[in-house]
């Protein structure tokens, strides 16, 4: 971790982000005309690669609306064959950096057609259904407690910054609950028919083991789901990949209207 860091402050300098961004799949054009120091995922020290397509495998830092902030263009999935250990790694990384806020954002599929293709919905919660936790093993003391509290995952602060954020761009912003499964196939309709009985609203393969890791870091997480595809069996089409990076690349200009105007906030 030191040797990683060491490796990103001296490419840095002197900048100390305070809201770290990770883009979820097709979610990349968010940075397009944004300036600042960008770094490869492969030239960083320890750091993951990003191998699926809509991630682009760079962290950038730069000022969004007077903010430091530090932008992951695309993640590290549990699918991908990282552990979880090392797909969070990067946010034992931000804590290290001074990183207090961060905000995800993802794709995702809709359970249920109350929520349309291309809504941004923010997250109030999670059920984290992957089998799996990136706490596990032995604790980091200095990082944080063996046995963290959820209770309030995605802070209610930056949720209600996000209501009022939404309102002020005439966004109608949805809510509801993320479901977290490993992938990387997509769900089954009886699959999907079990989680809608769970109290989910939307399916995705990321984000509730970064969010885990920030809270049991103190950092506070907003999460920002972006609706690219009805389930399978809520409609008579079938999900695809190619889709999600089109939807994302259509809603890209209200995701970065909303992200700013939320960022002025903080």
């Amino acid at each position: 971790m030191q040797q990683t860091l060491d490796f990103i402050k001296s490419k840095i300098g002197s900048f100390v982000p305070d809201i770290a961004i990770i883009l979820g799949s097709g979610l990349g054009h968010f940075c397009d005309n944004i300036d600042g120091i960008s770094i490869k995922y492969t030239d960083i020290p320890n750091f993951p690669k990003s191998t699926v397509e809509g991630h682009k495998g760079e962290l950038l830092f730069c000022e969004i609306e007077d903010k430091k902030c530090a932008i992951m263009q695309g993640r590290f999935h549990f699918y991908e064959g990282y552990s979880m250990y090392e797909s969070t790694y990067p946010i034992k990384i931000f804590k290290k950096l001074g990183i207090k806020t961060l905000i995800l954002t993802n794709a995702s599929g809709a359970l249920h057609k109350e929520i349309d293709i291309g809504d941004i919905v923010l997250m109030t919660d999670h059920i984290n259904f992957m089998g799996t936790n990136p706490l596990i093993g032995k604790n980091d003391e200095t990082l944080g407690v063996r046995f963290p509290d959820m209770s309030e995952c995605y802070s209610k602060e930056l949720r209600e910054i996000a209501l009022d954020s939404a309102k002020e761009i005439n966004l109608n912003l949805k809510q509801g609950v993320y479901m977290a499964v490993t992938g990387p196939s997509y769900e089954t309709p009886a699959e999907v028919r079990a989680y809608k009985m769970f109290g989910a609203d939307v399916v995705g393969m990321s984000s509730a083991p970064e969010a885990i890791v920030a809270n049991y870091m103190g950092i506070k997480v907003l999460g920002l789901s972006l609706a690219t595809n009805y389930a399978a069996g809520v409609t008579q089409n079938r999900p695809n990949h190619s889709e999600v990076l089109e939807i994302g690349k259509l809603s890209a200009e209200k995701l970065t209207k909303l992200v700013k105007k939320i960022i002025s906030k903080i």
